[in-house]
């Protein structure tokens, strides 16, 4: 590990940046790392495209702070410069002014008075000062990026930028006028696009390609794409990148879908990526998808262990706990790798997910399959970040439970990202004529429900023992007892006190933890001692038991589809923070100093010549500070 890597970096508000390192890379031909190289400009490229869809207001906020950061001569010392400061940094790593967990507005510590004199003072070339000021410092002024409160209007109650004079019962009707119950291959509507209500009162889609909303931004992105195109390591490689300029110049979302199917067939090579309209988290209606980017490439000894699981993905299809009617009889093409991060952008940027699982579209899932990656190098980083920070003695219950998760802990985690993301997304069917649409905003937090469901079932499985994944029978506890801490306790100390869970990925967990409490009381149940709360596992196999029916509760809700159970199982558990309990939670946390939200850093990527212009390596520099990195970023890719 060379001298200038350092996997911690700087702290602000709730933060905490990491660095992630390519191991193996020094070890690629010139060619992949070109390869890497010119798809990590393509994946830097769409930075701006996210930043809008979060809030309509992002960019020009962003540019403003950017301004005074840059050109403010005045005294950096005070409190509120500081407060300033601080805010700037988490517009940047947020994407916008609102949470990237939590999705609730920032609070800025900073007065409209003195932002007023600093703008100002720094001649900042916003036309509009007032408008900002009111979108930055009025709470009543979009407060939520994605609000999900049952009975309120989701949309217009919402300040993603995705609608623009659209209600929800309208949004909902335009889509649902496009889908026809009887086609099998259906398109993903409205992915691609805004929908916005024109002069007359009718609804219309800016589609989001090279000629059209964004196509400055995504001009750029295929022109690295295609460069990526010249140094690919095969012909299919090169083929699915030439499908994918095609669908960003056309915004044709058929043609996404050949895309995904040719991207699913590629496997021979060591370089992967992501780079488009993928996730649809950020938009309440669940519909329209965010821009992200990733550049991947494969870790040749740990990804023995996903190929494991995906050489044996029938088996757990065939033993999984679910009603046989919604098991797939036939599992195809589930393909798992463990990889490192090269790139990360857009939505995937500074915040990350460890585990990916795509494509997202149901029918192709079955009739082509699925690739999953689980991210090594950024699983190491947190990993590492968290040795010795104190967490797992303060809300472990007892010193045999600590010393248990301390031997099997980072290898169930991983394991368990593995089982979520290679069987679990991919694992059972929808009965005819369900749409991939039918839980509406609650779909999201099902689907990772089911993926959890399925992981934490079978990560207990004997076939685990037998394949060799886990080193004994008893691995399985360390997971299943912090899943539980998470879900009913530790996760909380994310949310801000007077907050509810909004988050998906935060609501399934809960919603699996407490309904698991309430129905399974003699398997596990909540304790105090010297009045702190605490998990007690009295019963692992029970707990297993408990998984097992809710798994199988969740994919009947999936596979027909039943908008009413979805409902009233996230409304009742997944939802709602116990207020004297958060505060307790709250407190413990604080008195560890740890920041309870990480994002990473990229390296620095530079090609290097020799004198006649050739390439000869690409050097990495670990070295870039947040600060650094992220004017960088505005300056050579703020195309919108």
């Amino acid at each position: 590990m060379t001298e200038q890597f350092r996997y911690t970096d700087e702290r602000f508000a709730d933060i905490q940046m990491l660095r992630y390192r390519l191991d193996g890379f020094e070890a690629l031909t010139l060619r992949q790392k070109l390869y890497i190289y010119y798809l990590a400009k393509a994946t830097l490229c769409g930075r701006d495209i996210t930043t809008d869809q979060f809030g309509r207001y992002n960019l020009r906020i962003r540019k403003v702070l950017e301004t005074i950061y840059k050109r403010y001569e005045g005294d950096r010392t005070t409190e509120e410069y500081k407060a300033l400061e601080t805010y700037l940094k988490r517009v940047w790593f947020s994407n916008g002014i609102h949470h990237h967990y939590g999705c609730e507005k920032f609070v800025p510590a900073f007065t409209e008075e003195y932002f007023r004199q600093v703008v100002d003072c720094c001649g900042c070339e916003d036309e509009n000062i007032d408008e900002l000021c009111k979108v930055i410092f009025d709470p009543m002024v979009l407060p939520k990026r994605v609000n999900q409160k049952a009975g309120d209007d989701l949309v217009q109650t919402s300040a993603c930028n995705y609608y623009d004079g659209v209600t929800q019962q309208e949004a909902e009707r335009f889509y649902d006028d496009m889908r026809d119950e009887n086609d099998p291959m259906p398109i993903s509507y409205g992915l691609n696009s805004t929908l916005r209500k024109t002069a007359d009162g009718t609804l219309k889609e800016d589609v989001w390609h090279e000629g059209g909303l964004y196509g400055e931004a995504i001009k750029h992105i295929t022109y690295w794409l295609e460069k990526a195109s010249e140094v690919a390591e095969n012909e299919l490689q090169t083929k699915i990148i030439g499908m994918l300029v095609d669908y960003y110049r056309t915004g044709d979302l058929s043609m996404f879908d050949a895309y995904s199917i040719e991207w699913l067939k590629e496997h021979e090579g060591r370089i992967d990526f992501i780079n488009g309209f993928i996730e649809v988290y950020g938009d309440p209606l669940g519909i329209k998808a965010s821009w992200e980017g990733i550049v991947t490439y494969k870790d040749l000894v740990a990804t023995q262990r996903t190929q494991t699981i995906s050489k044996n993905a029938q088996w757990f299809e065939d033993h999984s706990p679910v009603d046989p009617r919604f098991r797939k009889p036939q599992v195809v093409g589930v393909t798992a790798n463990v990889v490192c991060s090269a790139m990360l952008g857009g939505d995937e940027y500074p915040s990350t997910a460890i585990g990916i699982n795509l494509p997202n579209a149901d029918w192709i899932r079955a009739q082509y399959g699925s690739k999953s990656i689980t991210i090594g190098n950024l699983t190491h980083a947190y990993n590492q970040a968290a040795k010795g920070n104190g967490f797992l003695q303060e809300f472990v219950a007892d010193e045999a439970t600590r010393a248990m998760i301390e031997k099997y802990g980072d290898v169930c985690d991983d394991l368990h990202t593995d089982l979520h993301e290679c069987l679990g997304h991919g694992s059972g069917q929808l009965l005819a004529g369900v749409s991939a649409d039918a839980l509406g905003s609650y779909g999201s937090t099902i689907e990772e429900a089911r993926a959890d469901l399925f992981g934490l079932y079978y990560i207990a499985d004997a076939k685990l023992v037998e394949l060799g994944l886990v080193p004994d029978a008893e691995a399985y506890k360390s997971q299943y007892y912090t899943y539980m801490m998470n879900g009913l306790l530790t996760q909380l100390t994310r949310i801000q006190p007077g907050n509810e869970i909004e988050e998906a990925h935060m609501r399934n967990r809960a919603l699996i933890a407490r309904w698991t409490l309430k129905h399974y009381p003699s398997a596990v149940r909540l304790v105090k001692y010297d009045e702190k709360t605490y998990v007690e596992v009295s019963d692992y196999e029970m707990l297993r038991e408990a998984f097992a029916k809710l798994l199988a509760e969740i994919q009947r809700i999936k596979s027909e589809g039943d908008f009413e159970a979805a409902k009233q199982l996230v409304e009742h558990y997944a939802i709602r923070v116990e207020p004297k309990l958060h505060e307790e939670l709250l407190a413990r946390y604080k008195s560890l100093g740890i920041a309870p939200y990480k994002g990473f850093l990229n390296p620095k990527m530079e090609i290097v010549s020799d004198s006649k212009g050739n390439a000869t390596d690409v050097r990495l520099d670990y070295t870039e500070a947040y600060d650094e990195q992220m004017l960088r970023y505005s300056n050579e890719y703020g195309f919108l």
